[in-house]
Order: structure tokens, then sequence, then C-alpha cells
């Protein structure tokens, strides 16, 4: 067996997730019976009501695991609109995903979240593997399981991506027109920040860390460790010492608030062989579908759905939504600012599906 090793790309004390973190992820995913962490999660199906539906399927031989939300008083004999879902980067089905994959589906729509494969309680390894054609795939897939699931319309069939799903969902639908109705939330161009670093902080190291990609990936080549960029603990000082809500935030919500034991902000340093030399942002001209693009006017990552934006020329009716006062962590579960979005979510759908 290939041994493991963790490396830290944060000036931090990161090693292993300590007791005390985990047994608090533990403690929450345990109150609930699909270990939804989000406010108002389904703790019981209910006659008539909005109901999930813990499924699995397969992908390219790999195993995957994702909930499906069927609208109040479903009929699997009736034809509903769909929604795929796709999660943020660390994150997972039971997280703002299912929140909002939830939320749609008390609009009537049946709505599907997947872990990533390599990640959360989906098969593949190494684990946490993080590569961009992977995560562009497992929308691909959820789209294949969704429209044969009963009563779903396959003429039907929306998306919404949040943070890095955002930015694979982007990807995904360049080619796959299956997707009529193309919605991001808080986008986050996952290539972009790994190769030019959060706000091209990194730029002058790019070859250096481009170095170490190869460097991994021959390693675990030749069956040697396999090490794991990003960031595996945090205490409470060292997450009120950074500076960008993103990071600070996103520790909160991923470790304290809203943590899952499945969730990590771990990933093999070899997928940034990948990920580095990939944008979320190139060829938008291939999108021809209604997009609607929302983030938060206070994101400090919303320089990136400006970009992506405004580079999909050939979208129709193509709409940027700003929530005012939202960052780009609260968008995930401040329930003002989750009305505001699954608002404006319900009036794009319902004009484009």
């Amino acid at each position: 067996m290939k041994k493991l090793s963790i490396v830290t790309v944060l000036t931090m004390s990161m090693a292993t997730v300590n007791i005390a973190e985990a047994q608090t992820g533990k403690s929450k995913t345990q109150a609930n019976p699909y270990t939804l962490v989000y406010e108002g999660a389904i703790a019981n199906n209910v006659p008539g009501e909005v109901n999930i539906h813990p499924v699995n399927y397969k992908l390219n031989g790999i195993d995957i695991a994702a909930n499906v939300y069927t609208p109040a008083n479903y009929d699997s004999s009736k034809s509903y609109p769909a929604v795929v879902v796709a999660h943020p980067n660390g994150g997972l089905k039971e997280q703002t995903a299912g929140l909002y994959a939830q939320r749609l589906a008390e609009q009537g729509y049946i709505t599907i979240a997947a872990d990533a494969a390599y990640q959360g309680a989906s098969g593949g390894e190494p684990r946490h593997t993080d590569k961009p054609s992977n995560r562009v795939e497992d929308i691909h897939g959820m789209a294949d399981f969704i429209t044969q699931y009963a009563g779903v319309d396959e003429n039907r069939l929306g998306v919404l991506g949040i943070c890095g799903g955002g930015g694979y969902t982007l990807k995904a639908v360049q080619s796959d027109k299956r997707f009529k109705a193309v919605a991001t939330l808080s986008m986050f161009n996952s290539g972009e920040v790994r190769r030019n670093g959060f706000q091209n902080s990194q730029l002058n190291t790019i070859q250096d860390r481009l170095k170490k990609a190869s460097d991994a990936r021959a390693q675990e080549a030749a069956g040697g460790e396999i090490i794991y960029a990003g960031v595996a603990s945090v205490t409470d000082e060292e997450i009120a010492k950074i500076p960008t809500d993103l990071y600070r935030e996103g520790y909160e919500y991923y470790y304290r608030t809203h943590a899952h034991p499945n969730s990590t902000f771990l990933y093999t340093m070899s997928s940034l062989f990948d990920l580095m030399t990939w944008d979320a942002t190139s060829n938008m001209e291939l999108i021809d579908q209604p997009l609607l693009m929302m983030a938060g006017s206070k994101a400090d990552t919303k320089y990136m759905t400006d970009e992506a934006f405004s580079k999909a020329v050939n979208a129709k009716n193509k709409e940027l939504f700003v929530v005012d006062g939202a960052t780009h962590i609260t968008t995930y579960w401040k329930p003002a600012y989750v009305k505001q979005f699954v608002e404006k979510l319900k009036v794009f759908y319902g004009k484009n599906l």
C-alpha cells in the first residue's frame, strides 16, 4: 500500500484533523439520519412532503454516492423538471449542495447532489484526487443518472454549480447540451487559483509548484508516498488571523459550523499537474444555453464570476445576479441570502426549463 504524507500550502501548523474537531463533525452528522449538516435539513421522509433518497451508481467503474430530492406529492407517473447540483471544492452533498437541492425540490424540481469521485462517500483511489476532468465528468454522470430517474423530463434538465462546482459546471455545459439552463453560485475558477494563487498572489511561484506536482506524480507512479497539499486542521487562533473572507469563513464553515467527517481541504499534490493547466473560462463561447451567474456583492471571489460572465458571449439571456452584503461563504448558508438566490433560481428555471 502506498504511504501518505501531507504538505500544507499555508503557513500554519496543519498536520491531521484533531480529535475535538472530528468529534464535533461526528456529533452533528449523528443528529441527522442522512448526515446532513445544513439548517432545515430533512430528518425523515414524510408522505406528501419533499423527500430525500440516497442512491448509488457507477461512473466509469467508480461508485458514486448521491442524494436525490423529490418534490412534495411526488408521483413517478408524472413529469418533472430536474436540476443537477455540483458541490464546492472540499464540499459534500450533505452541505450547501444539499441545502440548495432541497430548496429547489421545494419549488417542484427533482434534484440530485452527488459526492465527487475520489471524494466524500464516493469511491476512487487515491483519495482526494481533485482533477478537473473528473469533476466535469461527475456533472455529466449526474445528468446520466437523473435523466433516467422516474418522473424526470429529460428535456427539462438544469444545473447549478456552487464554488468550484460552478467552474466545473461552466466547462461541462460547453459540450453537454442536455442541460437546458445553467446557473452558478459564487463561481470559483479552480484552475486559475491553483495556477496563479488566490487573487493572483502566487504568480512568482508557478514553475516551482508545477515542479512539485510533477515530482509528486512521478513518486506515485513509482509506488512511493502520495503527497497531499491543502489544510488538514486549523485552530481558532489561526482562523482569526486569515485576512481573506473566503478562507477565514471557509474554515469556519467546513471545520466548525457545518463540519462533516467526509469533508476535507486536502487534495493530492499530483492533482496540480492537471489543475494548473486548466481554466474554467476557456471556450466560454461554446455555452449557448441560458446562463445565470450569481454572487455576493462582498465576495472576494466575485472577480472570477465577472471574468467568466464577460466571456459567455453566446449564452442566451445571460444574467448576473448579485445579492448585496453577501460574502462567498455566506451564500452557502445564511437564510436571508439563500432565500434570495433560490427565488432567483425559481424564476430562471421556471422561464427556461
